[in-house]
């Protein structure tokens, strides 16, 4: 199987897994506080982790210390806004919003590398902002606030995406190495937080144990570590759109698990939104990534 196709089926996986944990996040708010959890999910990831790539880590060079490094605090800004816009609005609508990183990642590239997008990325986000618009809003004028907590998800998944691709693209940098680091800064900063600001503890019952512990090993675990070392072989847009059945997989979950339903006009708005993020990828791929590096 070629490496690309490998790469991007894991990640179709990895987005499975992060689909899945808008449900057990909810679940896991009946006993643990937003910064407790995310503490303890990625730190849990960390220490199984480190001692399976310990000849990694030892071995790992200035620079995947540095990109892990922030990468992880750029985690955190994801995770900030998942975790506190799942308190806050449907199911649905936070799987939704949060794939707006597949528009959101061409702006980045746009104004931070000068590489200009596709000339169909206006059309895009006019289908976008529509389609948000017709799934986000009640019937007020404004957004609830676990949608435009969700957008800050977005922004800085888009800018993970982006940081990633530049860093694991470095002959110098270890991707294995790199997804420990950043998984631990992730799980050290969020630990921080929650002395500061929350109460920390364990969880008490089976059922957030087993929630938790889901979130922690498949969730954070083995889905970062699949992106950081899988997406040296694909492209940042393709990445973006794979992770574009993310809301899919949350609704499917959402509808089964949460008996949640949406709003017909809902359904209208999360096709618009969908369509667009599909219409702005179709040109790409035309050659493996691998071998547009290597300049086939």
């Amino acid at each position: 199987m070629p490496k690309q196709r490998r790469a991007e089926l894991l990640l179709i996986l990895t987005t499975g897994f992060w689909s899945v944990s808008y449900y057990f996040t909810r679940v896991c708010f009946t006993e643990l506080d937003a910064l407790t959890l995310n503490a303890f999910r990625f730190l849990l990831a960390f220490f199984l982790l480190a001692p399976v790539y310990r000849k990694h880590l030892r071995g790992m060079t200035r620079e995947t210390r540095k990109w892990g490094g922030v990468v992880g605090a750029v985690l955190v800004l994801v995770y900030i806004g998942a975790t506190y816009g799942v308190k806050y609005t449907s199911l649905s609508n936070a799987g939704f919003i949060s794939c707006l990183a597949v528009i959101i990642t061409p702006l980045i590239e746009l104004v931070v590398f000068r590489k200009r997008p596709e000339k169909k990325l206006a059309a895009a986000l006019l289908l976008c902002t529509v389609g948000l618009a017709l799934l986000t809003l009640g019937d007020g004028t404004s957004f609830a606030v676990g949608d435009a907590i969700c957008l800050l998800c977005s922004v800085s998944d888009g800018a993970d995406i982006v940081i990633t691709d530049r860093a694991v693209a470095k002959p110098e940098v270890d991707p294995i190495a790199m997804s420990v680091v950043e998984i631990g800064v992730t799980g050290a900063i969020f630990l921080a937080l929650a002395f500061l600001f929350e109460q920390p503890r364990l969880p008490r019952s089976p059922q957030i144990w087993g929630a938790a512990l889901f979130l922690g090993l498949f969730c954070s675990g083995l889905a970062f570590a699949v992106q950081t070392t899988q997406q040296k072989h694909t492209a940042p847009a393709r990445v973006a759109l794979i992770f574009t059945l993310e809301p899919l997989f949350s609704a499917v979950v959402a509808y089964f698990l949460a008996g949640e339903r949406l709003h017909p006009r809902a359904y209208l708005g999360a096709a618009l939104m969908l369509f667009s993020l599909v219409l702005m990828q179709l040109d790409f791929g035309r050659k493996r990534y691998d071998d547009v590096r290597q300049g086939v």
